[in-house]
Formats: C-alpha cells, sequence, structure tokens
C-alpha cells in the first residue's frame, strides 16, 4: 500500500537568519521564478484615468457651455457664454457659405423650433386642462353653495390667447404671490384714500402756506399708486370670490 503522504512544511529558520524588519520569513519571501500576480497588470491600467460621476461630468459640462468669454463684436469686445460663440461661429461660417457649417446650423435650428414647440404644446394643453378643470370646480360650487379653497392660479387669471398662441397669467400663482398681491391691492386703497383727504384739505385756508408740499405729495402718491395698478390692475376690478 502506498505510504500516506504528509505535507510538506516549509524549512525551519536557520538559527543565523534573523526576522525583523526587512527581513521577512523565509516562507514568504519572494521566490524565484514564480509571480505573486500571474495575470499581470491589466492593459492600459497606467493611463486610465479616474472615472468621474456621470453627473459631475454633466455639471462640468454646463459650467463650460455657460462660461463667459470675451469675444469681437463689431468694434468692441463682448462678454457671451461659451455656447453662444459657438453657435455664433457655426452661424458666421455657414453664412460664409460652408456647407458643414450650413448642414449644422440648419439642423441645431429644426430640433430647437420643434423642441421649442412640443414645449409650449404641453404648456398650453396644461393650461388648458387646468382651466377647464377649475371652472368646473367652481361652477359647481357656486351652483350647490358650497366653499372650498381657493385654486392659485385661478382659472379665471388664465387667459387664452390663440390668435398669438399665448398664455398669460394675470394673477397670483402661488400663497405668498397671492400675499403680496393683497398687500399691493391694500397700498392702492390706502393711497385713494389718503389722495382723497390731501385734496379736501387743499381747501382749507389754515393750509394756505402748505398747498405746495401738499401737491406733491398728492402727486407722489398718484405716482406710486399708477405704478402699483399698471403692475396688478385696479382693486375694483379685481375678481370677487
Amino acid at each position: 500500500m502506498p505510504r500516506d503522504r504528509k505535507p510538506r512544511l516549509p524549512p525551519a529558520e536557520s538559527s543565523s537568519y534573523e526576522v525583523g524588519y526587512g527581513k521577512p520569513p523565509t516562507a514568504s519571501r519572494f521566490q524565484p521564478g514564480r509571480s505573486d500576480n500571474p495575470k499581470g497588470r491589466p492593459n492600459g491600467a497606467a493611463n486610465r484615468l479616474p472615472a468621474l460621476n456621470e453627473e459631475r461630468l454633466k455639471s462640468i459640462i454646463l459650467e463650460e457651455a455657460y462660461r463667459s468669454i470675451m469675444v469681437n463684436d463689431g468694434k468692441r469686445q463682448a462678454s457671451i457664454p461659451m455656447a453662444q460663440a459657438v453657435v455664433r461661429a457655426i452661424a458666421v461660417s455657414a453664412a460664409r457659405g460652408q456647407p458643414r457649417a450650413q448642414q449644422l446650423f440648419a439642423t441645431l435650428l429644426s430640433e430647437t423650433e420643434r423642441a421649442n414647440k412640443a414645449a409650449y404644446d404641453d404648456y398650453l394643453k396644461t393650461a388648458i386642462e387646468y382651466k377647464q378643470h377649475w371652472e368646473e370646480i367652481l361652477d359647481r360650487r357656486e351652483r350647490l353653495g358650497l366653499s372650498g379653497p381657493e385654486p392659485l392660479p385661478h382659472p379665471d387669471d388664465i387667459i387664452l390667447d390663440f390668435r398669438r398662441n399665448e398664455v398669460v397669467i394675470k394673477g397670483p400663482m402661488t400663497r405668498q404671490d397671492k400675499i403680496e398681491w393683497d398687500r399691493l391691492y391694500a397700498r392702492v386703497e390706502e393711497s385713494d384714500r389718503e389722495i382723497e383727504e390731501m385734496t379736501a384739505s387743499l381747501k382749507d385756508p389754515e393750509n394756505e402756506h402748505y398747498q405746495t408740499f401738499i401737491e406733491d405729495d398728492i402727486q407722489h402718491e398718484r405716482r406710486l399708486r399708477d405704478m402699483i395698478v399698471k403692475a396688478i390692475g385696479e382693486p375694483k376690478d379685481r375678481r370677487r370670490r
């Protein structure tokens, strides 16, 4: 019968060999003709760049695209984003008759117009659906005598201009907007009261020496009132809710 083979043990360290710093045990030392990494280093490992996070790379690209640079604009220099400078260079080359630039510019223009139209069509569709939805709800509330939270924006404030293909919102769109609009309406009403009081004070003989100052104050209030009304409209035209 074959003899049982016992596992070969590494030779014992010689008493003359001292194990220590820079002197590993013989069993764990490099063996001639034997590689501890038989597969070797992957091809191109020395030239491989560290992987960038995809979102970080997008951020870098956008930062470069909108970084301002100085370009010649006629007889002066102007600061414009890098992306605009690139598109301008393509457009100039196209205008000079370069076929590749003309084709590229035509493609960019067509894709941009198509994307803008698609985005606006979605916006118009959303505005129409929103307006119709809330008009039905508000009509039902009025018919049944119900109350409920006010929609923002209010459907009456959404103006659909199909001739110009525009959507205009003439009212607050958020709760914070409504707070600001209500504050401005209150300021207009306050100006009306002050103008009325100051106009009446002009007839008082005791204020004869102050008429110039009072008239200046009246003009100031009227200018302030006109600025607010131009932005949000007259309080009397405000929709009653």
